[in-house]
């Protein structure tokens, strides 16, 4: 991974706030989706796919590639979105979010499109695949990496946690865990739901690493991604703090923009305030 320049900080940057307007447009444009979490997760697919990640758009089974499991398949308008841009299909595929026949179903479909590693929908499933994955990878004597997403509200389900005592059994220090930690879930906050913490001693008392970041602050991502590279012993968890609804002060930290149709004027809202603040991302660079 090559060091984070100030120029391509600022093309990252920029590159979140395209895929959060593209969360808002696509979902509009459906009439249905998830938002909160898409938007929230716009920094870190931004420093995944363009900074992070060794994958190649023009060969997307290229078996050296590194591995990207996305557990919570309901976050699919960022991942759509950030693979387009990466150059896995065309961008106006976008507008076809969720119709009849698109490929961009509301939870991936693997077999649908280039670039996704898993078909997902129910939630928990994601580390146990990304665990097989880098076991595999291990065996074959790969020298790839395996990252995959969770939301915190899918470590309320057992088989995430079948999935992290195997991947310390086996020391999978090529397994990095990135957890969304937005607190909320379908029907309201984590911890009114079913309490997550102590969340960063759950992982280590199962013997992971754990780094604690702003998900928000993509230099703190890819470094704590760089000192998961570092780990050799155990696979390593970063839980990533973010805020619900990221870039649209109406939505964030609201559980319930988890999922729900805009009323009318409210996606025009959102984007005005995204494209604001892409100017100012602009504008703060170019002084």
């Amino acid at each position: 991974m090559e060091p984070l320049h100030e120029k391509t900080l600022h093309v990252l940057e920029l590159m979140a706030n395209r895929l959060r307007q593209d969360v808002i447009r696509t979902v509009s444009g459906a009439g249905s989706g998830h938002i909160a979490g898409p938007l929230d997760m716009a920094d870190i697919f931004a420093a995944m796919y363009f900074h992070v990640l060794r994958h190649d758009p023009k060969c997307p089974h290229w078996p050296d590639r590194d591995r990207f499991v996305v557990s919570c398949g309901h976050y699919c308008p960022v991942l759509y979105a950030a693979l387009a841009h990466a150059g896995y299909f065309k961008t106006d595929e976008l507008k076809t979010l969720r119709q009849i026949d698109s490929r961009l179903q509301g939870h991936p479909h693997r077999a649908a499109l280039p670039g996704l590693e898993t078909t997902s929908g129910p939630l928990g499933s994601g580390i146990s695949q990304a665990a097989g994955m880098a076991l595999a990878a291990r065996l074959d004597g790969k020298k790839h990496r395996v990252y995959c997403l969770t939301s915190d509200g899918e470590h309320q389900e057992g088989n995430t946690w079948e999935g992290v005592m195997f991947a310390a059994k086996h020391r999978l220090s090529n397994l990095t865990v990135v957890v969304d930690r937005n607190n909320i879930q379908i029907d309201g906050y984590t911890e009114d739901i079913m309490p997550l913490e102590p969340l960063r001693e759950k992982y280590e008392s199962f013997g992971w690493h754990v780094v604690e970041v702003n998900g928000h602050d993509i230099p703190a991502f890819i470094g704590a991604v760089a000192e998961a590279h570092a780990i050799f012993e155990k696979p390593t968890a970063v839980i990533a703090h973010t805020i619900a609804g990221k870039g649209v002060s109406f939505m964030e930290r609201d559980y319930t923009w988890h999922s729900k149709a805009f009323r009318p004027g409210e996606a025009e809202a959102a984007l005005k305030e995204l494209r604001a603040e892409y100017e100012h991302i602009t504008a703060s660079h170019e002084g």
